[in-house]
């Protein structure tokens, strides 16, 4: 499918998870951005520090790629703890949850990415085991069957999920922090670029960091991934790490992302709107006809940027380009 090509895409990738083990901020005085909930977190981890106590269950909802797996390891270190990491989808029997919540020691922190993903029979035992750290598992049937009880060691859970909404009431009520994470604008972005230059030993000229930063799409994810990609070009045609204007210029012209971020199944679905169906409304199932797609790829992958930059609206009626996309489109030209 075409999305799974695209270098602006927010979900992370192999490259990414193996990226980020060097460039993942060590501690929340490195975390640029979210300065709010930053020092919300901060507030949070001294109290628990001061208290002695492990730290409340905490939820961090929002897109893709804006630093909650980073957040997840920053809090295990500024308590001086282990992390446990998996994923909701991961989890698809109550037996593998069981041994991992019994093999976490006092203080421990579990991070689950995804949780709204989680069976619904693994998610019952997490009820007892994030408010009074028991676990009650069944074993046998009818009149065979008996409760075996499981004390856990204190620990804190740290669920991080991109669709909110999904999550279970009785999930969610259960968190103690909630926080949500949004887009970062383009100077903490730049800032964000030039922290991973220097750890990935590349020269950045002035300017470079904030037009990288710009065609970013408010994700430091999409941000390091383009940063590593003007590396690999600036090495190929000059033979050295350093990247300049026109070195970020001419390999976004190769990767064909613009000066607004938009790649080229961006800039179809817009042409296609404005061309096809004088720019709207369109239904979803018939513009994925169209453009030979799936809807969920259209819906999850294509429009939340669309939308959040004011290229395209939602109706009742269908999707609906704005002139902002008119005069972007034209401009092109």
């Amino acid at each position: 499918m075409a999305e799974l090509n695209r270098i602006v895409l927010d979900q992370e990738v192999d490259e990414d998870r193996i990226a980020g083990i060097s460039l993942r901020p060590q501690s929340l005085t490195d975390f640029v951005g979210q300065k709010d909930l930053v020092d919300n977190i901060r507030v949070a981890v001294d109290a628990a520090r001061h208290r002695k106590e492990p730290l409340e269950h905490m939820l961090f909802s929002g897109p893709p790629g804006l630093g909650k797996t980073s957040l997840a390891h920053i809090i295990a270190h500024e308590m001086n703890a282990r992390i446990t990491v998996t994923s909701g989808p991961a989890i698809e029997r109550a037996g593998d949850f069981i041994g991992i919540l019994t093999n976490l020691c006092s203080g421990d922190v579990l991070f689950i990415d995804e949780i709204h993903r989680m069976s619904k029979t693994v998610e019952e035992f997490l009820y007892p085991a994030m408010e009074n750290y028991k676990i009650d598992f069944i074993v046998d049937k009818g009149p065979y069957a008996k409760t075996i009880n499981f004390n856990l060691k204190p620990f804190t859970l740290i669920g991080a999920t991109t669709r909110s909404g999904l999550l279970a009431t009785p999930l969610r009520d259960r968190f103690g922090l909630a926080y949500h994470l949004d887009f970062y604008p383009s100077e903490e972005l730049a800032d964000i670029i030039k922290n991973s230059a220097v750890k990935l030993s590349i020269d950045l000229v002035d300017g470079a960091a904030q037009e990288i930063a710009r065609r970013s799409r408010g994700t430091p994810r999409i941000a390091n991934r383009l940063l590593r990609r003007v590396r690999d070009y600036a090495q190929v045609k000059t033979g050295q790490a350093r990247i300049t204007m026109e070195i970020v210029e001419r390999s976004m012209t190769t990767l064909k992302i613009d000066r607004e971020g938009l790649d080229d199944l961006d800039r179809r679905i817009l042409s296609l709107i404005m061309g096809s169906y004088n720019g709207g409304p369109v239904g979803i199932e018939a513009l994925a006809a169209t453009m030979n797609e799936e809807p969920d790829t259209i819906c999850d992958v294509v429009e939340p940027y669309l939308l959040k930059t004011g290229f395209l609206r939602r109706t009742s009626r269908g999707r609906e380009i704005t002139d902002k996309a008119r005069k972007h489109l034209c401009s092109r030209i």
